[in-house]
């Protein structure tokens, strides 16, 4: 049994591990896509760095990622190594990565009224003539066409492996 969930847990690990990957490889091209679309919007291309937005791998969409991967990781070896605190850890964070994951899905889901609620809340000026949907269209476009299914199978593993495990660990 702690084998199968550690097992599940490294499958979380692997998951959340995609996040910064495909940001990395492919968040440049969706930048000068945005920064594109703000030119073609008449809007200094600046302005999302200088407000901290971005769609690279750097800063929060690399840490929190990485950080939860680690997590997983150093679960699953407890739990491989049948430790005391397997069992309490993997319901604390098997847990905490469940609800993490539908505030994830929620994000991706609200993303539009998310970043033009932040934009509002900037006061600026420039921020609030910028057109979200498209602005967001042109840096997705920058990402190949596979990663919407990589997302979709992302989100499936780590609610599937959670689900999972916390059963598995319910009936032990």
């Amino acid at each position: 049994m702690n084998a199968f969930v550690a097992a599940l847990q490294l499958l979380v690990a692997t998951a959340f591990l995609s996040i910064p990957l495909v940001r990395h490889r492919y968040g440049p091209t969706a930048m000068a896509g945005a920064e594109a679309e703000l030119e073609r919007q008449g809007i200094r291309t600046t302005v999302l760095t200088e407000n901290g937005m971005r769609f690279d791998a750097g800063g929060h969409e690399t840490a929190i990622p990485a950080s939860v991967a680690a997590v997983m990781a150093a679960v699953a070896a407890l739990n491989l190594s049948g430790g005391p605190w397997a069992e309490t850890l993997t319901w604390v964070f098997q847990s905490i990565v469940l609800v993490g994951n539908c505030l994830i899905l929620h994000s991706q889901l609200t993303a539009v009224k998310s970043v033009q609620t932040a934009f509002a809340r900037k006061g600026d000026p420039m921020l609030a003539r910028i057109d979200v949907p498209a602005l967001l269209k042109a840096a997705e476009n920058g990402f190949p066409s596979w990663v919407g299914a990589l997302q979709n199978v992302r989100h499936a593993v780590v609610f599937g492996a959670s689900i999972l495990a916390l059963t598995v660990m319910s009936l032990a």
